[in-house]
């Protein structure tokens, strides 16, 4: 079979089409003939030798992916080959077939094509586990999505809007029309406004600041985070693409008896994550299957042209998934 291979570390240019040996499932595992699978801005990173795969993952980028089963492994039960699923992936979805873990299969959603199914499984379950399971978003709250153009934050939009929370998201201008059609109650131009200003300009009677917060950034934005935090506010911190090292006011913390979560989800046993995998099943599928969630894709291009999809993630210049077929 062919993958994207890295044989150094580098810019997109460093990304290689490459023969690769055919992965083999283990007894409770499944081999998929992968559809697509989805850029994400962790494989930026492994690209570029900041992010290497957990100990017996695949050394191939692609934290999920879609497809067909075509091998089951001995102890496997409910999954048979010819079965379109897709899969969250600790890595291996930039390949033409990829081992999993069957409690990592989720079904493709009711009214989801099998390519656009590619999209869905590391944002719905990051997004639920960060927003749902820690953070308790209910009905009622106010939602702050950082990143609202990007893959998690589109489908972040869409989840808690379905949730019935207000949602808030800070996204460049040029975006702001299709976030307010997934459901965003309002947008801010982050690099013309500062979010915690227009955050309470928006807070209507009742809410003293913003409930949930979902946050790609990071360092940049933690104080500002905390500051703009209702009481018994919940930041779920995901992403540091604003840097890793900041001054954390404890006082402000204690005094708003605030809670911040930092979560990753690739590196969790594989057990974590197929309990993440049925939550997401139970809960968000219906979601999907109804319409109230969608999977938002910006554009399709072929695996071998992995390169130029990273280039285009790398510019944020796409609003919600690339996709990388493989047809």
């Amino acid at each position: 079979m062919y993958a994207i291979t890295v044989p150094r570390p580098g810019g997109p240019d460093a990304l290689v089409w490459a023969e690769v040996p055919d992965p083999t499932p283990g007894p409770d595992g499944v081999i998929i003939d992968v559809a697509a699978t989805a850029v994400n801005r962790a494989d930026l990173l492994q690209r570029q030798g900041h992010y290497p795969p957990p100990p017996g993952a695949s050394p191939y980028l692609g934290l999920e992916c879609s497809g067909v089963i075509s091998a089951v492994g001995a102890d496997v039960t409910g999954h048979r080959v010819g079965d379109q699923v897709c899969a969250l992936l600790a890595g291996g979805g930039y390949a033409q077939r990829v081992a999993v873990p069957a409690g990592q299969l989720l079904p493709v959603p009711a009214g989801v094509d099998l390519v656009d199914a590619a999209a869905l499984p590391e944002v719905a379950c990051t997004v639920w586990s960060n927003v749902v399971k820690l953070a308790g978003l209910r009905a009622g709250d106010v939602f702050l999505v950082h990143g609202g153009g990007s893959g998690i934050g589109t489908f972040a939009i869409q989840l808690g809007a379905a949730l019935g929370a207000t949602v808030i998201t800070t996204a460049r201008a040029a975006k702001h029309d299709r976030l307010r059609s997934l459901g965003a109650h309002h947008t801010i131009d982050y690099p013309t406004e500062d979010f915690v200003g227009r955050c309470r300009e928006l807070l209507t009677d009742g809410h003293d600041g913003v409930d949930v917060i979902l946050d790609i950034v990071g360092a940049a934005y933690l104080a500002r985070n905390v500051d703009v935090l209702a009481t018994g506010g919940r930041l779920a911190i995901i992403g540091l693409q604003g840097g890793r090292t900041a001054e954390l006011d404890l006082g402000a913390l204690l005094a708003k008896r605030a809670t911040i979560f930092a979560t990753a989800l690739r590196s969790r046993p594989v057990a974590e994550k197929a309990e993440i995998v049925r939550r997401v099943h139970d809960q968000v599928w219906p979601l999907i299957g109804s319409g109230a969630v969608r999977p938002m894709i910006d554009r399709r291009l072929p695996l071998a042209e992995a390169a130029q999809a990273h280039r285009i993630v790398e510019s944020s210049d796409h609003l919600g998934k690339v996709l990388l077929t493989t047809g």
